[in-house]
């Protein structure tokens, strides 16, 4: 059996809240065991304790009762000696965006004291195996989103660790980057024998690993091989086909409030059913034939966090304000429309239409230009060229009137950390006219509707995210409009609070309120009625989610993924692209 490289036992940590002065116990008795040439991932929802057990081994915090050694070392007692001997790769990681990538390497060598001899050793391995070796004098600043973790990353690799330590690193980061993140993690621990602890909020990837600590409000639910928790749905899974012209997402959001129902998931044109009792032959669901299939990682997942988290409340968005009918025409056309940055063309040419009551997708890779179309869309950027029609009007010639009729939930919430939850509703209900007793009104009914009451004084900057991806909704409802854009909302959100996203998301649809999204997790993707594809500025593929997976090929007779779809897509266009040069 391999040695431990960190062997935590009844670990706790009790942070005070702010505001009310209440403690919060981030991590309550765990114990974990870190196996040398190992990768080991840690999971849970919001709030788990992830970010802290990692903080724990990387001595820049001291546990309150236990006992924790990493590398042989008392962290809390010897941090320089623990850090001088492992890589720790935070969830913002500081890069200096102002210096180029080669300048980032060369400081973060300086700081490590990684002499001139070991620099010439390291570099051309990391810039191999980061593919960075390209960009070296590209601003850190001007790279994509997955370009600046493969850039975090060998900042952290810049000398060699004996372990580590990421915390979400794919977090914010489109599929094809997160391949190419899990193909240098799997490379370092298989070709150098690295040993390596991940949290994550994507349960695919925990299911590479070698041992998971599966958390909840901290404490460990268990800690084995990935197999172990996906035999614990055995007999349990089972898909429903909704049948022709009905909806997965709403059978989806019906199935949730059934209490013999632990997980219910849009999956391939199907509902995928996770039940509290073993599934019985021929049985009938909500009136369909269950098929059984075998489970996996994330079924078991969520069978172990419904024993502990119960099902949200029935979800009851209720509009005063209908939208116009479906039948009243396109809720957004959008024609050629061109954005320029200098000679940079970050939007090139994009046309497609929304109907009122749709939900659309719009995916790409990190600067494929969808924040660019968002932030127009919304009146926020001025378009170079094109035509740009939502809610009827033209935005360039009235954006203040589109503005009025549309809500925005931005990447990062675009929340004032330092007011409170009530004091950001506030502000956005008077920013969109909200007054009197409508504005008071509506500023309860969000205090409500995403259980944020019991938070009201809190600051919004000390909320965990799936609290502030909530307020951020709350804040861009309160107006009801008739249109919703959503900018990666569930980007590093846990799978309960994704659940609970789509469900609102999906009542707010049935009443006529129109939605364009854009995400990184394929499987949200299979939520929308349609969906366009873009990458460097244009639109590559558009249809229904059944008519982009055709895209790929189907492996061993299954139905190809959404992401393999996605990524299909991509390649297939930088493939001619790449051809098609001189």
């Amino acid at each position: 059996m391999a040695a431990s490289l960190v062997t935590g036992k009844d670990l706790r940590k009790v942070f005070r809240a702010p505001g009310n002065g209440g403690e919060v116990r981030a991590l309550d008795g765990v114990s974990i065991e870190v196996c040398a040439g190992e990768l080991t991932a840690l999971v849970g929802p919001d709030g788990a304790g992830k970010t802290t057990l990692i903080r724990l081994m990387a001595g820049l915090l001291a546990a309150d009762a236990g006992s924790l050694r990493v590398l042989g070392i008392d962290p809390a007692i010897e941090p320089q000696r623990v850090q001088d001997r492992i890589g720790y790769m935070p969830q913002k990681f500081g890069l200096y965006e102002d210096l180029s990538v080669q300048e980032n390497l060369d400081l973060y060598a300086d700081l490590h004291g990684v002499c001139p001899q070991e620099r010439r050793q390291r570099y051309p391995q990391l810039m191999e195996m980061t593919d960075l070796g390209r960009f070296t004098g590209r601003l850190a600043g001007q790279l994509s989103g997955g370009m600046k973790q493969k850039l975090g990353l060998a900042c952290t690799l810049v000398r060699s660790p004996e372990l580590l330590l990421l915390d979400e690193p794919t977090v914010g980061v489109d599929p094809l980057s997160r391949r190419e993140l899990w193909v240098i993690v799997e490379h370092l621990v298989r070709e150098e024998g690295l040993t390596v602890l991940t949290s994550t909020s994507y349960l695919d990837e925990a299911e590479k690993a070698a041992r998971v600590l599966v958390l909840h409000e901290g404490r460990a639910l268990a800690q084995s091989e990935p197999a172990q928790v996906t035999r614990i749905a055995a007999g349990r899974s089972v898909v429903l086909d909704p049948g022709p012209g009905n909806s997965a997402r709403s059978l989806q959001a019906r199935l949730l409030d059934d209490p013999e129902v632990i997980d219910a998931v849009p999956d391939g044109g199907l509902v995928r059913l996770v039940r509290a009792a073993q599934a019985q032959p021929g049985e009938t669901i909500a009136g369909l034939s269950a098929t059984p299939v075998e489970p996996r990682f994330e079924d078991g997942f969520m069978v172990l966090l419904r024993g502990r988290a119960a099902h949200e409340a029935g979800v009851d968005i209720r509009l005063q304000r209908p939208p116009a009918p479906a039948e009243a025409g396109a809720a957004v056309e959008v024609r050629d429309l061109v954005k320029r940055f200098g000679e940079f063309t970050a939007v090139n040419h994009v046309s497609f239409e929304v109907r009122r009551g749709e939900i659309f997708g719009l995916l790409g890779p990190n600067g494929a230009g969808k924040t660019t179309t968002f932030r127009m869309l919304c009146g926020l950027l001025p378009p170079s060229g094109g035509m740009l029609r939502v809610a009827g009007v033209d935005v360039g010639s009235a954006g203040a009137a589109a503005r009025a009729r549309l809500g925005y939930v931005a990447q990062k919430f675009s929340l004032y950390g330092a007011l409170t939850v009530r004091e950001n509703l506030e502000f956005f209900a008077s920013a969109y006219g909200l007054r009197g007793a409508m504005r008071r009104e509506r500023i309860d009914w969000a205090l409500r509707q995403f259980d944020l009451g019991a938070h009201g004084r809190t600051a919004s900057g000390q909320l965990p995210g799936g609290f502030k991806q909530r307020l951020a909704m709350g804040a861009a409802l309160l107006h009801e409009p008739e249109i919703l854009f959503l900018d990666e909302p569930t980007s590093g959100a846990d799978p309960l609070a994704r659940r609970a996203f789509w469900r609102r998301i999906t009542t707010l649809a049935e009443q006529g309120v129109t939605v364009i999204v854009t995400t990184h997790f394929m499987q949200e993707a299979e939520y929308c009625d349609r969906i366009a594809i873009m990458d460097g500025g244009q639109v590559l593929a558009q249809g229904s989610p059944a008519q982009i997976r055709r895209h790929a090929l189907a492996a061993d007779g299954r139905q190809a993924s959404m992401e393999s779809a996605f990524i299909a897509v991509v390649e297939a266009a930088r493939a001619g692209e790449a051809a098609a040069r001189p």
